[in-house]
């Protein structure tokens, strides 16, 4: 029989929808949670599944949007906030290619995960990676660098996307992988994990993710579609052409709107997390 943990003022603000903690690898990125209530009565270490945030920085409205479905299954809910403006001044999208300015936010998110896995009783080992839009983008290039770190990942209308292509240039595709990142593209590693895309039925909006000329543009983007529509589906048939194992939801009435997908979201995550409570 476990005996329940005594509550202390430091605990109210480390259980339920935490404080937001600073990185210790780098203060200048933070991090949120959601720790459900049978992490003071378990010694089972709890499943974790991180929500990375789009463009608009939403991390806290995630997580607190999870919060029942993290006391319900019995999983940690981790929401990583990564700012904009890191060096320069104007940028928005720093995080959503991996590399930015000799940052690795791969890297970044791994050091918050072992972070976390140390301040609270969590299976870090291997996680479930959700991301909507820029998260979206960031969720399924984290997935070439590091497959052996996932039980699944979703995908959520990610506006730019990376086809595993070795003629295309990164970030179109993944020619280059190695000499940028250091390390090969572990194609069956990839086909170990299970892959969920997720964009809503009317995201056909094109204003944000046609910008010739802005900072997270490459000529050839709209080669593979103008819509996030077009774009998941030219991806999703990518991976499904190389033997990846994809599940692709186009939910009816909605728009680019993160909160809109969640429920299918939460069905994926209750498929691949294994069950606590």
């Amino acid at each position: 029989m476990t005996t329940p943990r005594v509550k202390t003022t430091k605990a109210f603000y480390r259980t339920g929808s935490t404080t937001w903690f600073a990185s210790r690898q780098d203060q200048r990125f933070s991090y949120g949670l959601h720790i459900p209530s049978v992490h003071e009565t378990t010694d089972t270490p709890l499943p974790l599944m991180v929500i990375q945030h789009g463009t608009g920085r939403t991390a806290s409205q995630y997580r607190d949007a999870m919060a029942e479905f993290s006391e319900r299954h019995g999983c940690v809910v981790l929401t990583p906030m990564f700012p904009a403006g890191i060096d320069d001044p104007e940028d928005l999208h720093n995080f959503k290619f991996i590399e930015y300015r000799g940052i690795r936010y791969d890297e970044q998110l791994l050091a918050i995960v072992a972070e976390a896995g140390e301040r609270f009783h969590i299976d870090t080992e291997r996680f479930l990676l959700q991301g909507f839009s820029g998260g979206g983008q960031f969720a399924h290039r984290f997935l070439y660098l590091h497959p052996d770190r996932l039980c699944g990942v979703s995908i959520g209308a990610p506006g730019r996307v990376t086809l595993i292509d070795p003629d295309r240039e990164w970030w179109l595709g993944t020619k280059g992988f190695e000499q940028r990142f250091g390390a090969p593209l572990r194609l069956e590693d990839i086909r170990k994990v299970p892959v969920h895309m997720v964009v809503g039925a009317e995201d056909t909006e094109t204003w944000e993710i046609n910008n010739p000329g802005d900072s997270n543009w490459m000529d050839g983007a709209d080669a593979v579609g103008r819509t996030r529509v077009e774009r998941i589906t030219a991806l999703r048939d990518n991976y499904t052409e190389l033997g990846v194992d994809v599940t692709l939801d186009i939910v009816p009435g909605v728009g680019h709107r993160g909160m809109g997908v969640l429920d299918a979201v939460r069905r994926f995550a209750e498929r691949v997390l294994p069950r606590v409570v």
